[in-house]
C-alpha cells in the first residue's frame, strides 16, 4: 500500500528549481533530488551492482552482520521508517531480525512511486511484516509516519546508502537537526556514511568504465526534456566525476561539449553554455567515523553504537534521540 503526499504543484517546484539553477551567475546548478525520477532511480540500482561502486556492499555488510544487535537495542513495539528507501533491499535485514522479536510495520519514504512498488513487492512477502509506503520527501513521510505511531511505540529510522553524503554538511546537519525534532526521547536513527578513501577509488566509483554513471547523470536532463519541455541534445553533454580534497567531497557534472543554447519551456527559460562550461548535479561528501559521531552530539543524538567496514571504509551508526 502506498500512500501519495506528492504536492499537485510539484512540477511547478522542479520548473522553478531548474530555472533558479540554471539561470544562477557563475555555476550552474540542478538539485540531486531530480536524479531520482523512475529511470534515474533503475540505473541508480544498477549502479549499486558494479563492481567500481562499493559502497553498497559495504552498508550491506554491516547491516547484516549487526542487524540483531541494532533491533535489540530497540524496546518494544518499533515502526520502521526509512528516508529515500528505494527498492527497500537493505531494510531487509533489520526487517527479518525485528520479526524474530514482534511483528513489523514499515514505512518506506520515498518520491519514486516505482520504487516504491519495488519496496512492497521485495519486502511484503517477509513472515510478520507489513509495507505501508509514502510517496513524499523525506520530512513529509517522516511526519506523517510519526504523528500516525500508536501509543507507546518507537521509532526506528533508516537513512542508509549514506543519502546525507548528498546534503553539503551545514544543510545536513540541519537536516538531521530537523528529523530529531520530528522524534521521541528513545527513537533512534541508522545512518550509514561513507567514509574518506583514496581519490582514484572514488573517482571510479562515480565515474565507471561502462558509463552507467554517466547515464544516471544524463537522464537528468532526459527528464527535463520529458517533463519540462526542455531540447536538451544528450549527446552535447558529457559526464564528469572529480574529488575536492579541501571539500572531502566527490562532484558530479554535466559538461557542454560545445557551445549551445537550451531552451526549457515550463521554466521559461533560454540558457547559453560555452564549450567546457558545467552544470553541477550532486555531491557526495565522505566524512571520517569521528565526525560522525560529533555530528550525532550537533543535532541531539547521542551516538550508541558504531560500525565500520574495513573493506571499503564505511561506517553504520546508530543514534538515539537524547
Amino acid at each position: 500500500m502506498v500512500h501519495s503526499l506528492v504536492s499537485p504543484v510539484a512540477s511547478s517546484s522542479f520548473a522553478e528549481d531548474v530555472r533558479a539553477g540554471l539561470a544562477r551567475p557563475g555555476q550552474k546548478e540542478l538539485l540531486s533530488k531530480y536524479l531520482y525520477d523512475d529511470v534515474g532511480s533503475a540505473l541508480f540500482d544498477v549502479i549499486c551492482l558494479l563492481p567500481e561502486y562499493g559502497l553498497t556492499r559495504a552498508d550491506a555488510r554491516l547491516l547484516s552482520a549487526h542487524a540483531d544487535e541494532i533491533v535489540a537495542r530497540m524496546p518494544r513495539p518499533t515502526l520502521v521508517a526509512e528516508l529515500g528507501s528505494g527498492s527497500g533491499k537493505k531494510a531487509r535485514f533489520v526487517l527479518e531480525a525485528l520479526a524474530m522479536r514482534q511483528p513489523v510495520l514499515y514505512h518506506p519514504i520515498d518520491i519514486s512511486s516505482a520504487a516504491l512498488q519495488q519496496s512492497e513487492k521485495e519486502l511484503g512477502t517477509i513472515e510478520r511484516v507489513s509495507v505501508v509506503g509514502y510517496e513524499a520527501e523525506y520530512l513529509d513521510g517522516l511526519t506523517a509516519v510519526a504523528t500516525g505511531r500508536a501509543p507507546g511505540q518507537k521509532l526506528l529510522v533508516l537513512f542508509l546508502g549514506s543519502t546525507i553524503g548528498n546534503f553539503d554538511r551545514p544543510a545536513g546537519e540541519a537536516f538531521l537537526g530537523r528529523v530529531r525534532r520530528v522524534l521521541e526521547p528513545g527513537d533512534r536513527l541508522v545512518l550509514s556514511t561513507d567514509l574518506v578513501k583514496p581519490e582514484s577509488v572514488l573517482v571510479r566509483a562515480y565515474d565507471d568504465p561502462s558509463g552507467v554513471t554517466a547515464a544516471f547523470n544524463k537522464n537528468l536532463l532526459a527528464r527535463i526534456n520529458r517533463e519540462l519541455g526542455g531540447d536538451f541534445d544528450l549527446a552535447r553533454w558529457a559526464h564528469r566525476a572529480v574529488w575536492n580534497g579541501g571539500a572531502h567531497r566527490v562532484e558530479m557534472h554535466l559538461v557542454s561539449t560545445v557551445a549551445q543554447t537550451v531552451r526549457v519551456d515550463a521554466a521559461r527559460l533560454r540558457v547559453d553554455f560555452l564549450a567546457g562550461e558545467t552544470i553541477w548535479t550532486e555531491s557526495s561528501h565522505k566524512y571520517t567515523a569521528r565526525e560522525v559521531r560529533a555530528l550525532a552530539e550537533r543535532t541531539g543524538f547521542r551516538c550508541e553504537a558504531q560500525w565500520v567496514d574495513l573493506e571499503w571504509p564505511f561506517a553504520q551508526s546508530l543514534f538515539v534521540a537524547a
